[in-house]
């Protein structure tokens, strides 16, 4: 006759069981709302930060065009002045 087998002796398996009242529940949302607005603000900063640089004066910023290159820079508020020699008589 054969030996009956031992069963194998199993690890028990750790369980975690997390239990939030509903003042909890409220409070984890209103924390992560505050979170993602906080979030979305700053990115809205940023990108208006990165991609809308502040506009200098325009007498730096011809200063400085007029020091790096040779070429005229244009005042684009200026308004379009005819040319007198290329006028017919």
């Amino acid at each position: 006759m054969a030996a009956p087998r031992k069963k194998k002796k199993r690890k028990a398996k750790k369980t975690y069981r997390f239990q939030l009242t509903l003042s909890g529940i409220i409070g984890i949302a209103v924390v992560s709302f505050c979170l993602f607005l906080w979030m979305f603000l700053l990115g809205i900063w940023a990108g208006q930060t990165i991609l809308l640089p502040t506009a200098r004066s325009s007498a730096s910023a011809i200063k400085r065009v007029d020091d790096r290159s040779p070429v005229a820079t244009l005042d684009s508020r200026a308004k379009k002045k005819p040319d007198v020699t290329d006028q017919k008589k």
